[in-house]
């Protein structure tokens, strides 16, 4: 018998946009990385990470709202590190001078005479000046060792402050004098006899270096070690206590930024040096721009009479030392 005629095929139903079994594909091709391209620039800007997001758009897509929204979230900080305590301060001991009167020894009231009568007999004043000294103390940090060695001294800043010190007493003549109250005259010394205070258990006694104009560094060196060690003995000389023309206290020693110094009376002019200290401050550089470098910083104070300097000479003195230390050339008298 004839076969019977086959049947028409049945159309083939129209592929649905998404099946079940496809959507987890699908919705990882957006979370991982179906992002047009303002979204991702968007998200660079903002400092958002992409893949923490979940999209609110259509199939999970990240829109431009996401990003922004997660941008204002505020962002969870680093954990801190664990603080480390700080070890206990040892207990200040009271000295044994509290809750006592006593006599005030004779230094003490010599001291004490000799200060009231410089500030009733002159017209103090004093001038300050901040120093650049990162050169000067580069080259001490290369210099000390060798210099110890060859010289047998330490070498300390003071020297370098010294010797800066009395080369432009010799440019301002006002600073190294001494005016004569009875007589109305003052005299300009042809000499730099200088007075460094020096700190000791009887009090503060000022030993002087005479002719320290005609000395090397390494000299001043020496010097300032020899005298401060006799000052701190007891063995120290009237002669080497006296005869000076200009002074210099070095009160940042003990951490002071600076001070007023009371001129050593009857000297016209004390020099006061203040600690050093690591700042930021503005700088050129070799193309020169303004830029900010960490320095090491000091400030200069000068007390002085100004019944005979006015504050220009005190200003023009100061800038004289500041330059001899921010731009001279000390390597050669340190051995370098």
């Amino acid at each position: 018998a004839p076969a019977a005629p086959k049947a028409p095929a049945a159309p083939t139903p129209p592929a649905t946009p998404s099946q079940p079994e496809d959507k987890p594909q699908a919705a990882k091709q957006v979370s991982g990385g179906y992002v047009t391209p303002i979204v991702r620039k968007l998200a660079r800007e903002k400092g958002v990470d992409i893949s923490t997001l979940k999209g609110s758009g259509v199939g999970g897509r990240i829109r431009r709202e996401d990003v922004l929204a997660a941008a204002q979230k505020p962002q969870t900080a680093p954990a801190a590190a664990p603080e480390v305590p700080a070890a206990p301060l040892p207990p200040i001991e009271p000295a044994q001078e509290r809750g006592k009167t006593e006599k005030l020894s004779r230094m003490r009231q010599t001291i004490a005479k000799h200060m009231m009568n410089s500030l009733a007999s002159t017209a103090q004043l004093t001038t300050v000046v901040e120093v650049d000294v990162t050169r000067i103390a580069n080259l001490r940090a290369r210099a000390k060792d060798s210099f110890a060695q060859r010289e047998g001294t330490k070498l300390s800043f003071l020297p370098f402050f010294v010797k800066a010190a009395v080369e432009a007493l010799k440019a301002h003549p006002k600073i190294n004098s001494r005016v004569n109250d009875e007589t109305n005259e003052v005299t300009y010394f042809d000499h730099e006899n200088v007075g460094i205070a020096v700190d000791s258990e009887k009090g503060l006694m000022v030993p002087v270096i005479k002719n320290c104009g005609d000395l090397t560094i390494a000299a001043i060196a020496r010097k300032i070690n020899e005298l401060a060690a006799k000052v701190r003995d007891g063995s120290i000389s009237i002669d080497e206590m006296s005869g000076g023309t200009f002074s210099i206290t070095n009160t940042g020693s003990r951490g002071a930024l600076f001070d007023t110094p009371v001129v050593n009376y009857p000297e016209e002019a004390i020099l006061g040096l203040g600690t050093i200290v690591r700042r930021p401050m503005v700088v050129k550089d070799s193309e020169g721009n303004d830029t900010i470098a960490v320095r090491s910083l000091v400030y200069l104070a000068l007390s002085y009479d100004h019944r005979l300097i006015d504050g220009a000479d005190a200003a023009r003195y100061l800038t004289t030392v500041k330059k001899r230390l921010e731009e001279g050339d000390f390597s050669a008298e340190v051995g370098l």
